[in-house]
């Protein structure tokens, strides 16, 4: 069993990081597509609409979905079904339906997440999740650090749509190496047994997932709050480009040193982690991250050289490696594996619409305000939020009380 188990494990990162630089690689060279066809930065921009949008409209049912399906199956699905979108989007020139299959192939990403975290959770033992977190946060790193230089790599010895059919390709080895994991499913479970998706359904799935949250509201509460620290960090990463350039005059070749220091200390915390996972706390891990980060924010944001704003990066970069990893560890211990998939899907959809509206007011903003305020404004609620989220992780993890899906169902 230990043999297999270690062999699931080593299967699952080596599928996580091949796709993880895969996506780098596609996420780079889609946008360098859509500009060479159109010439429009709006028209770059709009795939992040198209993306919020198909994200939102995915997670309204794909929980019903994930919690009744064989989740290996599931993943194994959602590949080669990204991987064959992927590869005609490779070769589309319409605008329209790049758009089109933009929107398709983050629908099927935006459901791989949620089941591939009910899978790792239902097969390895709560005492190994930390570690191997840890391990994903690092792969996570490695994929930042090496994607965007794979890519630009490919772009200069061929074309954009050449790395897109390199992604392609990365989604069906990851589909591979998932046909060899295990079966975490018990006996006698069956894919047949699903009732065909409905309103009714859903409706109560939602009920459900209410309710949890009324059983676990401590739990709950860190969860939207470290959410609303992703819709803050993501909102004010819309306006990174333009406050490097416009407010401290950075040339595109200093922003792009920028990055690659950000990627430089992603990788520098990811390994740092891996050797002190097992040291602290998780509810330490997850507030001294956010904390970090979001300190890190209002480096950069009151930043006035490149080296402090360097220096700002680098940390938000490093730190977001432990609150990561923090945040997954919390996940799948905290929420119950028999509807996390609707836990994650109903909560990411809040999570989605939030990004919308606040990066929006954020756009809003820009043209009345001056972009260091609001990127400044950005900062200081992220200092609260995470300052919020480190003291309810030290009071509600530290007495673990774990709520079970038979007592919210009742």
């Amino acid at each position: 069993m230990k043999k297999t188990e270690l062999r699931g494990r080593l299967l699952l990162l080596a599928s996580i990081g091949i796709s993880g630089i895969g996506s780098w690689i596609y996420f780079i060279a889609l946008n360098l597509v859509v500009l060479q066809i159109t010439g429009s930065a709006l028209a770059v921009s709009t795939l992040y609409i198209v993306r919020a949008a198909a994200a939102m409209l995915t997670n309204l049912w794909a929980g019903s979905l994930i919690d009744r399906l064989n989740k290996k199956h599931v993943m194994i699905g959602l590949n080669l079904i990204q991987a064959a979108v992927i590869l005609w989007l490779a070769f589309s020139n319409s605008l329209l339906v790049i758009y089109v299959l933009v929107g398709i192939t983050t629908a099927v990403g935006a459901a791989y997440e949620p089941t591939s975290m009910a899978y790792i959770t239902k097969f390895l033992p709560e005492e190994k999740r930390k570690r191997f977190n840890s391990l994903r946060s690092l792969l996570d790193a490695g994929a930042f650090f090496t994607g965007p230089a794979v890519a630009g790599l490919l772009v200069m010895v061929g074309t954009p749509a050449t790395a897109i059919c390199i992604n392609s390709i990365a989604l069906v080895l990851s589909a591979l190496l998932l046909w060899f994991v295990p079966n975490i499913e018990p006996k006698g479970f069956t894919t047949q047994k699903v009732q065909r998706l409905s309103f009714y359904m859903i409706k109560q799935d939602w009920h459900l997932v209410f309710s949890f949250s009324r059983h676990a509201v401590g739990v709950m509460l860190i969860y939207l709050l470290f959410s609303f620290m992703t819709v803050l960090m993501t909102a004010t990463d819309s306006l990174e480009a333009a406050f490097s350039v416009k407010e401290l005059g950075l040339t595109e070749g200093e922003y792009g040193l920028l990055v690659s220091i950000a990627g430089g200390g992603v990788l520098i915390g990811a390994l740092l982690n891996t050797i002190i996972v097992e040291k602290i706390p998780t509810s330490w891990l997850l507030g001294m991250g956010s904390m970090l980060t979001a300190g890190g924010y209002m480096l950069f944001t009151n930043s006035t050289t490149f080296f402090i704003a360097a220096c700002g990066c680098a940390l938000i970069s490093f730190a977001m490696a432990f609150a990561n990893a923090a945040f997954y560890t919390f996940y799948q211990t905290y929420i119950p594996v028999e509807i996390m998939g609707r836990v994650g899907s109903l909560y990411g959809l809040v999570e989605s619409l939030c990004i919308i509206i606040v990066t929006a007011l954020f756009g809003i903003l820009v043209e009345v305000i001056s972009i260091r305020l609001v990127v400044i404004i950005g900062a200081t609620l992220m200092i609260i939020v995470a300052l919020a989220v480190w003291t309810c992780s030290l009071r509600v993890l530290v007495q673990r009380k774990n709520v079970s899906v038979e007592k919210v169902s009742t």
